[in-house]
């Protein structure tokens, strides 16, 4: 089983606009309310590709009402840690030329309580066939490392660990060496004190020394240009896909999600390097962040070139 543990969950907003104009009257052309957060999204896409997830981590108020309910229409199997505060509600402005403006709220206060909740939750699915997907921010409250935490007390009961995230968050997990990460190139160049852009040979070789420190394989978003693949055994570069693309909020998760869904089938990296394209490619074309319906995953994908670079 998959378990997308969202701490940090949203109402995504997403408003379309000719174009924004700073400190003046703008005028909406068309709203979208969705269930967000990444492991929220991942979970979306994952059943969208044809697969079976259970969406944790932290709702509360009448927000974490709408994301079970959503949820739960959607034929998804959810289990929340409720907590007392409200949770956030992200807007973004998505405007003709394809520019997306995002306000991302902190978040509500999550207790030592609540926290100790979620993990002895998570803890309850841990084995051998379950696979983590820990993605996104957190809310306040909770220390930087709960990641490399949590990574490391699953690890041990035998589950697979996939982090998305950034920042500190990121840097701490990869301490408990997790078995799967998609960093971008910035967040890469950042992790390895980079002050330029540095070029694919050099992105190789950074994700090759996390390799050697017990990372299983890592996923370098290079957005729209596509995505290296690396394993100890294997290097994969997967071009970008050419699509009309709406906005790239929610590229990333579906990424995420189809790497999880491909893994979790026991697919060959190139398989779910494929995949990993494609769907973040069709995630591109929708509005909001719903999950790119499966037909159009399966158009791109006969579309998804890979490249073995070692």
């Amino acid at each position: 089983m998959i378990i997308t543990v969202t701490m940090n969950p949203a109402i995504d907003k997403t408003v379309d606009l000719e174009h924004m104009v700073h400190g003046g009257l703008n005028r909406v052309k068309n709203v979208i309310m969705d269930a967000g957060g990444k492991g929220i999204n991942v979970s979306k896409t994952i059943k969208e590709l044809g697969g079976e997830t259970i969406a944790s981590g932290f709702v509360g108020g009448s927000g974490g009402m709408l994301i079970k309910k959503v949820l739960q229409e959607l034929g998804i199997q959810s289990d929340f840690v409720e907590i007392q505060n409200e949770i956030r509600t992200n807007l973004k402005i998505v405007e003709v030329d394809g520019n997306v403006t995002e306000f991302n709220e902190p978040g509500p206060i999550v207790s030592e309580e609540e926290m100790g909740a979620l993990t002895e939750k998570l803890l309850s699915y841990a084995n051998e066939e379950a696979l983590f997907v820990l993605a996104g921010s957190i809310p306040n409250g909770i220390s930087k490392t709960v990641y490399q935490t949590l990574t490391q007390k699953l690890k041990e009961k035998g589950a697979k660990v996939f982090v998305d995230a950034d920042g500190e968050l990121f840097i701490h997990s990869l301490e408990a060496g997790p078995d799967i990460i998609k960093p971008n190139r910035h967040e890469l160049e950042e992790y390895f004190h980079k002050d330029y852009r540095v070029d694919e040979a050099e992105l190789i070789s950074m994700g090759q020394s996390l390799l050697e420190n017990g990372i299983g394989m890592i996923a370098i978003s290079l957005g729209q240009m596509g995505a290296l693949f690396l394993t100890k055994d294997q290097v994969l570069r997967c071009p970008g896909l050419k699509v009309e693309a709406h906005s790239t909020v929610g590229a990333g998760d579906a990424m995420v999600a189809a790497l999880s869904y491909g893994i979790h089938q026991g697919m060959p990296l190139a398989d779910c390097a494929k995949l990993g394209v494609a769907t973040s490619a069709g995630a591109v074309t929708t509005r909001g962040t719903k999950p790119p319906k499966r037909e159009l995953v399966d158009e791109l994908l006969k579309t998804v070139k890979v490249e073995a670079l070692i």
